[in-house]
């Protein structure tokens, strides 16, 4: 590995829980793989590796596997996040031990490993609107939020400063800000080959500007969560003491085990967390959370007629378990079932922001019948009563690369393939053939091998 730039290394020497030469020992190993499991779609998946300590669900890898060739991936029954980051949950269920009927934004959402954690988190009565203003990175982020399968996840490609015109209106906010990316020097080689300090002032810059743009979003004594993967104290602690002189505000703390290796860090008024990778099994992150004290303004509850559509609910109700606090919308070209309390949120948000995925796309109408969507067969909500054809590990890799499968005992009509219990996407039996109805952009591009067949 390339050395450490030594402007980053002599800063760090005057921040808590630097040892520098365990720090540069750390980089000299390979990073750590971690996933975090779905905690409503059980599999087998990595369920007897060690656990992180800070995240029920997560769990240490020995080693990176292909994760394109396991058919679970693909069903959403895990997702491949950095341990450390799964910090989150535990600062989550310390802070917010009611989390139901919360408005939730994850600003900088892409690729989505935050805001998977923050829908598994959530009720189903609390929103989570998951942000990303690249427009290449928030298609990746919709698609690992469909994979995650909630009805409850929408998904916005906005400028913080857009969403920041929703006055009052967010619970939480969550942002994982862009920035150098010296604590994932292990994991990213051209993290370090990129890094310099003129960088390093230029995504502080660019922090204090996306926090002062959304901060008019936050409701009065709504929650603030900072994070970086920075170990820069110009993007990391400064910044946090930039917020605490701008705005009225309350560091949150959250209680540690000793053994976990994690740093408190207490600068003046704020309080944060630092994970340095030669004290815990993880790479480098920085995290806090402040309370909002401040009185602040909000927007007035818009009207709205219900868009509930009885033709389409009549037509497409048998794709989901049975609820009657699901509508059934009609949007823009898309068919969609949202959760009937969040009808409202449609109506306010779309004066504000592009609203790029809401709720759970069901399909369309056709002449005989209902073309159910992809996002059905990956969902928690889909309904029991939907006939699935289970298939092996070959098979599934056959349906992910839109192969077409022989399936010759396959009654006519729609099914869903699954795989270990859990749907993977849509096939349609026909006289003689099935047709493979995996979305084109969905499918596994890579040739694989034969011991990956297996």
């Amino acid at each position: 590995m390339k050395a450490l730039p030594d402007v980053l290394t002599e800063k760090l020497k005057g921040v808590k829980g630097y040892d520098e030469q365990a720090f540069l020992n750390a980089h000299q190993l390979p990073a750590v793989t971690s996933v975090r499991l779905h905690p409503a779609k059980q599999s087998n998946a990595f369920i007897n590796n060690d656990p992180v300590p800070w995240c029920p669900e997560g769990r240490y890898l020995d080693e990176r596997p292909v994760f394109t060739t396991d058919p679970l991936y693909h069903a959403g029954a895990y997702y491949v996040q950095e341990a450390s980051s799964m910090f989150l949950d535990h600062l989550l269920k310390h802070l917010l031990p009611d989390n139901k009927n919360l408005r939730v934004l994850d600003l900088c959402a892409a690729p989505g490993g935050k805001s998977t954690l923050l829908a598994s988190f959530l009720d189903k009565s609390s929103l989570l609107v998951s942000n990303e203003v690249i427009r290449t990175r928030a298609s990746i982020l919709e698609e690992n939020m469909l994979r995650w399968g909630y009805m409850n996840t929408w998904v916005t490609s906005n400028d913080p400063k857009d969403l920041g015109k929703l006055h009052g209106y967010f619970d939480v906010i969550v942002v994982d800000a862009p920035c150098s990316g010296s604590g994932l020097f292990r994991k990213d080689a051209k993290a370090l080959a990129d890094w310099s300090e003129a960088n390093v002032q230029l995504c502080s810059q660019r922090q204090h500007r996306i926090l002062a743009d959304v901060w008019p979003a936050l409701k009065e004594n709504g929650i603030l969560v900072y994070a970086t993967c920075s170990y820069s104290p110009e993007e990391d602690e400064q910044v946090l003491q930039w917020l605490n002189e701008h705005y009225d505000v309350e560091p949150l703390t959250v209680p540690l085990k000793e053994a976990w290796g994690i740093t408190e860090i207490r600068n003046g008024a704020a309080c944060a967390y630092r994970f340095f990778p030669d004290k815990v099994k993880g790479e480098g992150f920085f995290i806090a959370a402040v309370r909002k004290k401040a009185a602040a303004d909000t927007l007035k509850p818009q009207r709205f007629k219900t868009g509930n559509d009885k033709k389409i609910q009549q037509q497409a109700a048998y794709l989901l378990q049975p609820s009657d606090d699901i509508a059934y919308l009609h949007i823009k070209d898309e068919y969609c079932a949202v959760i009937a309390e969040h009808e409202k949120d449609i109506a306010l948000l779309q004066q504000y922001v592009y609203l790029r995925k809401t709720g759970l796309v069901l399909g369309t109408p056709a002449a005989k019948e209902w073309l159910p969507a992809h996002d059905v067969a990956l969902s928690v909500n889909r309904g029991n009563g939907i006939p699935f054809v289970q298939v092996n590990k070959e098979q599934a890799l056959r349906y992910l690369k839109k192969e077409d499968l022989q399936l010759p005992d396959t009654a006519k009509g729609w099914h869903i393939i699954q795989y270990e219990g859990l749907g993977l996407g849509w096939i349609k039996a026909l006289s003689g053939r099935v047709n493979n109805y995996l979305p084109k952009h969905w499918r596994i591009r890579m040739e694989i091998t034969d011991a990956d067949w297996q």
